[in-house]
């Protein structure tokens, strides 16, 4: 008699549960912002020192300071409208009363 035993051809390793589909991480509103403010004075500083447009400071930094708050109140409206609709805001989950 023979001991051999057939080659599996199509052995795998140990098989492993699916991965639950990852969060995709979302852009902190604070993060685009300030980056928006820098990219701003860059330009405005370009602009400047080529000469096409002479620039006053106090109110440059008025605009940008002003455009900087309005868009921090926007995206933290947006970014709570938009958590309250997935149902992850601070009235979900376990500890909510039930009306």
């Amino acid at each position: 008699m023979s001991t051999h035993e057939p080659t599996r051809a199509f052995e795998t390793g140990p098989v492993s549960a699916p991965e639950p589909p990852a969060q995709t991480a979302r852009a902190r509103v604070g993060t685009v912002v300030w980056g928006l403010i820098v990219l701003a004075l860059a330009a405005l500083i370009i602009i400047s020192k080529l000469g096409l447009v002479a620039l006053n400071g106090n109110y440059v930094l008025i605009g940008l300071m002003i455009g900087a708050g309005a868009a921090l109140v926007i995206g933290g409206l947006v970014s709570a409208r938009s958590r309250k609709a997935n149902g992850s805001g601070p009235d979900s989950g376990s500890g909510a009363a039930d009306s």
